[in-house]
């Protein structure tokens, strides 16, 4: 992958003389790998105008340094941003990372900079958008298998565990998040934490999880039934599935994330539950579950091709319960391509 990085550094280096900077100083985790391809807990990178760069990590993660990052100057340094800010001369900082106490201590000409990486970050190549494929088919994969054993009497936080241990039996590297399973009337919360709470005939279930594989996240929400579907349950149900349809539908490069947003949330609005839907339609996610750019009502600019990007539309009905759908997705030229393969029928279990 150290073509594929030094590819990303030239696109950042690019960027730099629209700033008045020689080079920008990277400190944000999650930048340093998609720039480097190195994860630790402790690095820097700095990116000069002519793309050169320099990566400094402290001694716990240097040898880790040689193997994944050929051809990037390294220096063994606990104090990364220090090592680095001072082989500049007018170099740039992530503002949105960099706090204002270190700020102040590093002194110095330091031109904060407003989200660089994050927006290369955006458009996805075809090697990324195949390790969200991998996470996303472990997340079927999970959802299968814990879904056919989901019974009443089983609690909320088991139905969780069953989900995580499976994705990680099936080969996750990790977990995207920490998973949500919200049952009855817990559902009428969007990120209720898994209770003690036993699931009961006559609940809606929603289970919001996902792996990681290969440092990129998926995301995807079902809402099942466990044992007979009230009219009301029913209603909502397919109230929230045509709305993601349209939101899936919407999905296109050029199409504007308020317009995406709008697609599904007017829907819901002439159903007459435009206050039981407060959040956002959608977001962005790779190397973070939840990233550029995001699908709101007030969302700007407009999307391009291969990014990424969740359409989850919900409904919550305080003290009855709630219905989210949602999967991953990536927008086409042709049509956005779906990565969550699982079906949005409603499952009676």
């Amino acid at each position: 992958m150290s073509g594929v990085h030094r590819s990303r550094r030239a696109r950042l280096a690019a960027l730099l003389g629209e700033h008045d900077v020689d080079a920008i100083l990277v400190t944000r985790g999650v930048n340093v790998r998609y720039l480097t391809g190195l994860s630790s807990s402790n690095a820097a990178v700095l990116v000069r105008e002519d793309g050169s760069a320099v990566l400094a990590t402290d001694f716990r993660y240097i040898e880790t340094a040689r193997a994944a990052c050929p051809g990037v100057e390294l220096v063994e340094q606990r104090d990364v941003a220090g090592a680095l800010a001072a082989m500049a001369a007018r170099p740039g900082i992530e503002a949105h990372d960099m706090s204002v106490a270190r700020y102040m201590e590093l002194g110095g000409a330091l031109t904060p900079l407003d989200r660089l990486v994050e927006g290369l970050r955006v458009v996805k190549d075809e090697a990324e958008i195949d390790a969200l494929r991998v996470a996303c088919d472990l997340t079927d994969r999970a959802f299968a298998d814990v879904v056919a054993t989901l019974a009443p009497g089983m609690t909320e936080r088991q139905v969780a565990r069953a989900l995580e241990s499976r994705m990680m039996e099936l080969g996750a590297e990790g977990l995207a998040f920490e998973s949500i399973v919200a049952s009855g009337p817990n559902g009428s919360v969007p990120h209720h934490t898994p209770s003690d709470r036993p699931i009961e005939r006559g609940d809606l279930v929603t289970m919001d999880f996902g792996a990681r594989h290969d440092g990129y996240h998926a995301d995807m929400t079902r809402t099942v039934a466990v044992g007979a579907v009230s009219g009301w349950q029913r209603e909502l149900y397919d109230l929230v599935r045509e709305a993601q349809r349209a939101g899936r539908r919407a999905l296109s490069p050029g199409a504007g994330p308020g317009e995406v947003d709008a697609a599904a949330r007017d829907l819901i609005r002439d159903a007459g539950h435009g206050e039981h839907f407060g959040h956002g339609l959608g977001h962005g996610v790779g190397l973070e579950i939840h990233e550029d750019p995001f699908l709101r009502p007030t969302g700007a600019g407009r999307l391009d091709d291969r990014v990424p990007i969740t359409v989850e539309p919900g409904v919550y009905l305080p003290g009855r319960g709630g219905v989210r759908i949602e999967d991953t997705l990536v927008t086409r030229a042709g049509g956005p391509e779906l990565l969550t393969r699982t079906t949005r029928e409603l499952l009676v279990l």
